[in-house]
């Protein structure tokens, strides 16, 4: 089984991120990440994949029928290897020797693990998924279930307020809503951030927690463009607001919900809260409607905020 956060590595020296949970006509949905060069592994942007794939391999071009959405695609059997986070943690958790990531990694996992945490539920991916981080890298951990990733950032909320562990300073801040590119602004940003509880730094190194559904209904549902829309709703039901999408149902006599592709809008309110929204509208067949943001991988123009109440 393929999951969102996995990465799957193909014969030509390409490793592409996971995106979508399952199959679709036999191909895993996925977008490249990192090319094999002379002088190892290369990290390529969205621009550069695209661009690469065209040329040299546009096999792996796809549309998605079911996302109405263009990315990327590899047949399962054209998989060499299928790179999973919960099995790399484990690896790296019993290994003799560390590099200074992975000691990094290691001690956070340790501190979670002594306050309860079933590191069996949980997982790493990005750079050190594949083995290619670097001193700069950040961690990203991958938590398999709803429950495991709210302990987790209750756990983060307490060893920040102990001090195991640090909060962002305003220069992580920084680097972090560069790397974003969101539509927000950096004021806005942060501090729809900081109450998420999900990005922490501990020995000077960022962390971030992902939350994957293993048991998410995998069902097709395919839904149509209907054209570009911006509103202001009541969240009503955040119930799947850290999922992979996002989802917020709003209070809306038309539209069901909003539902995000974006990491940057991940949890990004809760019930009660009124929020503006820019995205594209789609409609399933069966006439459901919902406003996406993230319809492109970039997402320009389209964002998710809260709009402070004023008493």
């Amino acid at each position: 089984m393929f999951f969102a956060k996995d990465f799957i590595e193909t014969a030509e020296g390409l490793i592409f991120a996971v995106v979508e949970q399952g199959l679709e006509g036999g191909k895993v949905l996925c977008f490249l990440r990192y090319v094999l060069t002379p002088s190892g592994w290369k990290k390529v942007a969205t621009e550069q994949a695209n661009n690469l794939l065209q040329q040299q391999h546009s096999d792996y071009l796809h549309y998605s029928t079911v996302l109405d959405a263009h990315l990327h695609a590899v047949d399962a059997d054209r998989i060499v290897k299928h790179h999973q986070p919960k099995h790399r943690l484990q690896q790296l958790m019993q290994a003799p020797r560390h590099d200074a990531v992975e000691r990094d990694l290691f001690r956070l996992c340790k501190l979670f693990e002594q306050y309860g945490l079933d590191l069996a539920q949980t997982g790493v991916t990005g750079s050190i998924l594949v083995g290619v981080q670097n001193q700069s890298s950040d961690i990203d951990l991958v938590c398999y279930g709803r429950d495991i990733f709210h302990q987790c950032r209750a756990i983060t909320r307490k060893l920040i307020e102990q001090g195991h562990l640090q909060a962002l300073n305003d220069r992580d801040w920084q680097q972090s809503y560069e790397r974003r590119s969101c539509e927000l602004s950096f004021g806005d940003y942060v501090w729809h951030e900081r109450r998420k509880c999900n990005k922490a730094v501990i020995n000077g190194r960022k962390f971030d927690l992902n939350f994957i559904d293993r048991c998410a209904n995998s069902e097709a549902v395919v839904y149509q463009k209907c054209g570009a829309i911006t509103l202001q709703c009541r969240v009503i039901n955040d119930a799947h607001a850290f999922d992979y999408p996002a989802e917020f149902k709003i209070d809306h006599q038309q539209i069901n919900a909003i539902v995000s592709f974006t990491a940057t809008y991940t949890g990004q309110a809760v019930n009660g809260e009124m929020v503006e929204v820019s995205g594209v509208l789609e409609q399933s067949q069966h006439g459901v409607k919902r406003i996406v943001v993230g319809s492109s991988r970039e997402a320009h123009g389209e964002y998710i905020k809260v709009i402070p109440c004023l008493s």
